[in-house]
């Protein structure tokens, strides 16, 4: 994967979790577990990188969009229910765009979605 830093994250060095791993920690962050919350966080932030790939035409800063989109998959896997039969990943990209459209709707600098 090529270097993209935003944020100050260098996209690059973010874990890969595989099925099992992203189970355990998932178990873990319904049980309370913070620790394991926040490394479920971090391990799914390049799902945020890849949903606001979509909205980089729209000449928005990047930067606001990931931290709307971090903010996006922290509710997610906050309000994430597996009994729903709904994949997580599924379930946080929407929470992720809605996230980065309700900044576009709340930033009055733009107009026809262009930055000013």
């Amino acid at each position: 994967m090529a270097k993209v830093v935003i944020c100050g994250v260098d996209t690059s060095t973010l874990p890969k979790l595989n099925e099992k791993q992203t189970e355990e920690l998932l178990l873990k962050v319904e049980n309370g577990d913070e620790g394991a919350r926040e490394d479920f966080i971090v391990a799914n932030l390049r799902l945020v990188l890849s949903v606001i790939k979509r909205f980089w035409a729209k000449k928005a800063n990047s930067d606001d969009m990931f931290q709307a989109g971090a903010i996006g998959l922290i509710k997610a896997i906050d309000t994430y229910a597996p009994d729903k039969g709904t994949q997580l990943a599924t379930y946080a990209a929407r929470c992720i765009e809605n996230e980065i459209l309700m900044l576009f709707r709340a930033n009055k600098k733009y107009k026809n979605d262009v930055l000013l």
